[in-house]
């Protein structure tokens, strides 16, 4: 009897399973659409490459929250940093150069893999997303992640979102989008199927 509630019970978590996903995946692939994503990669992982990163990020986070401040639309402020690419470089390498160091940097928008990520209380699924890509040196040190458009990197600080850029998210994104992404840890799945297991198999 219980090999039989066990194998109900695991058929019906793997369809969950696999139905979650799915939805997952689609919803990454939307807001994918909707979304820029702003990536800066460290020379290394040694504390002064790390710090050196922040810096970079810094600077380069204070040159684009000005320029992107009045974009109202993922398409103008694509082409805000396209022109500005440039302009990013040189800002980056100034900061590199001021540090004392001569790696040799680069900007570019791309498509990057993101993995899952928390900004303030919003939590954006792993995926593929569009980003301004800021390598430092090799790029081999661990990275610095965050959400270029709708701004959620710039506001009043590089570490929490205002209520005003998190308006500008729901904007972006529609209701259900928006519900899922406002709750931290909400892609990662809990079953209560399998803990309605436990219990019948004790």
């Amino acid at each position: 009897m219980k090999k039989k509630i066990l194998a109900v019970c695991l058929a019906a978590a793997a369809c969950v399973l696999l139905s979650t996903t799915i939805q997952t995946k689609s919803m990454q692939r939307n807001m994918a659409q909707k979304v820029l994503r702003f990536h800066v990669l460290a020379n290394s992982d040694s504390r002064e490459d790390q710090a050196l990163k922040l810096k970079v990020r810094d600077q380069v986070g204070t040159l684009m929250a000005e320029k992107l401040k009045d974009a109202d639309s993922l398409e103008e402020s694509e082409r805000i940093v396209k022109a500005n690419l440039n302009l990013i470089e040189n800002c980056a390498a100034d900061v590199i150069s001021a540090e004392g160091y001569a790696y040799p940097v680069s900007a570019a928008l791309e498509n990057c893999i993101f993995p899952e990520k928390t900004y303030g209380t919003y939590t954006f699924p792993g995926g593929v997303y569009e980003a301004l890509r800021v390598v430092i040196g090799s790029g081999e040190g661990h990275n610095w992640w965050c959400v270029m458009y709708p701004n959620l990197c710039f506001a009043n600080s590089m570490y929490e979102v205002d209520a005003g850029s998190g308006e500008k998210l729901r904007e972006v994104l529609d209701p259900k989008e928006y519900a899922s992404v406002l709750q931290k840890g909400n892609y990662q799945v809990r079953f209560k199927l399998l803990d309605l297991l436990n219990q019948v198999l004790e």
